[in-house]
């Protein structure tokens, strides 16, 4: 029997795949190509004004990497907007391994001592795959979005790959392209490399200050 590895599903996002479950109770995993791909260009970054002024108000203690397998069990919870998710306990342990490597990272939303949104992804070269994303509270997972994209910019990335473009991802910039245009955006991030900054360097930790940002760093 075929036995899914860190190392193959690094191979395998390097070349253009990810792995998914029917459901979170399904034990299987199937690879996903899309022949359209959901982008958020780095550059083009949009947030609301109404969640500008969320952000600024600082109502959520972001942290990263410190409830990595506590926000990925969150994206797999079943809510009552989405029922049914992807994520298995197989997709857990593989990803955990990725987190340990340094190969995977999650930025959190905590309010109150309590991990009320957040979301995780996998890093590769200068290329961030967005993986899943989860909300207890209103705006937590928008917030975070918001400081996954900060800190995406600050250390250099060129690529964050939502996989799929939803209305909401649109919201924020995200389009669609064609999978030749996809591969070839992951192959000259593929060449870089970036850096993941758990935490943003100035005082206040503003994400919409390093947004504003023209310059991606190389």
């Amino acid at each position: 029997m075929f036995r899914l590895t860190p190392d193959i599903l690094l191979a395998a996002y390097a070349a253009g795949v990810f792995p998914m479950a029917e459901s979170a109770d399904d034990p299987k995993l199937f690879w996903v190509d899309p022949h359209r791909r959901g982008i958020l260009p780095l550059d083009e970054f949009h947030v609301p004004r109404r969640l500008s002024r969320v952000v600024r108000r600082g109502s959520f203690d972001i942290r990263c990497d410190t409830a990595f397998e506590e926000v990925i069990r969150g994206c797999a919870q079943a809510t009552e907007k989405r029922p049914n998710t992807w994520i298995n306990d197989k997709i857990v342990r593989l990803y955990a391994v990725l987190f340990a490597r340094g190969a995977a990272h999650s930025v959190e939303a905590w309010q109150d001592g309590s991990l009320v949104g957040g979301l995780y992804g996998v890093s590769l070269g200068a290329a961030f795959f967005g993986e899943s994303m989860f909300s207890r509270t209103s705006d937590a997972s928008k917030v975070a979005l918001v400081h996954l994209a900060a800190r995406l910019r600050l250390g250099g990335y060129r690529l964050l790959d939502t996989q799929f473009l939803t209305p909401h991802l649109a919201r924020f910039g995200g389009i669609e392209i064609s999978r030749t245009r996809y591969h070839r955006l992951l192959a000259e991030a593929l060449a870089y490399r970036a850096s993941f900054p758990v935490v943003l360097p100035d005082a206040d930790g503003d994400p919409l200050a390093a947004l504003q940002s023209s310059r991606l760093m190389s």
